[in-house]
């Protein structure tokens, strides 16, 4: 059983970030559109249209901008602001992690195994 610590943020009922997010984010940076995103996700287009949708309603400014076809194809990327808040995330995740290594630990050693 994998046992982890997941960090999510939310505002009213909306998760607007959290490791899915984050790591679609991150897809997009690499492969530079959505839909191949979605792709390297194994997760639908349309799905992660919606998450990209959530995420840039959610914060002042868009965390990714995408074009429409054309010459080039289309495409999308990470705004300097989206790179921003996603380092800000991987860093909140990583610090909580370092600052609750013993109680985490103490936890999940003590969870009964699944039968």
């Amino acid at each position: 059983m994998k046992k982890s610590l997941q960090i999510r943020i939310k505002q009213s009922s909306t998760i607007v970030m959290g490791p899915g997010k984050a790591d679609l984010l991150d897809a997009i940076d690499t492969y530079g559109s959505i839909s191949a995103a979605a792709k390297h996700m194994q997760m639908s287009y349309k799905r992660a249209w919606d998450l990209v949708d959530i995420i840039n309603k959610s914060f002042n400014e868009p965390l990714v901008v995408s074009a429409s076809g054309g010459q080039h194809g289309g495409g999308a990327k990470l705004t300097d602001f989206g790179r921003f808040i996603l380092l800000s995330y991987r860093n909140l995740v990583a610090k909580t992690y370092l600052n609750t290594e013993l109680e985490l630990n103490n936890i999940l050693s003590n969870l009964k195994i699944p039968e």
